[in-house]
């Protein structure tokens, strides 16, 4: 998983050929707590075919915006043409998320 802000958002993103998990949280944020090990393994199973983004909206409230994250955890799924497919928010457990990450690398 690679941290990425306003720097390096773009440029990460255009270089990368598989689909994206993008991922919004905050340090102090409970829920990202809880979503942070989940979004960890993800990124760690399906390496070879996807990419995992982690998004501090503290740091990077610019691409928060960008995308209307008006809450977090959000993790935002993307095609490989970068094109956002869905979207999750809050903690609403582990098989959405699975089933999010898998309908984007079909």
């Amino acid at each position: 998983m690679k941290i990425l802000n306003s720097k390096n958002y773009d440029s990460e993103l255009r270089v990368t050929k598989t689909p994206v998990i993008v991922y919004f949280y905050a340090d102090w944020c409970g829920p990202c707590k809880m979503v942070s090990p989940l979004v960890e393994t993800i990124s760690k199973e399906y390496d070879s075919v996807l990419n995992v983004f982690k998004i501090n909206v503290d740091n990077s409230s610019d691409i928060a915006t960008k995308y209307g994250v008006m809450s977090i955890p959000t993790l935002l799924f993307m095609d490989k043409d970068k094109n956002v497919v869905s979207r999750t928010t809050g903690f609403n457990g582990s098989e959405e998320i699975i089933s999010n990450a898998e309908s984007i690398v079909v």
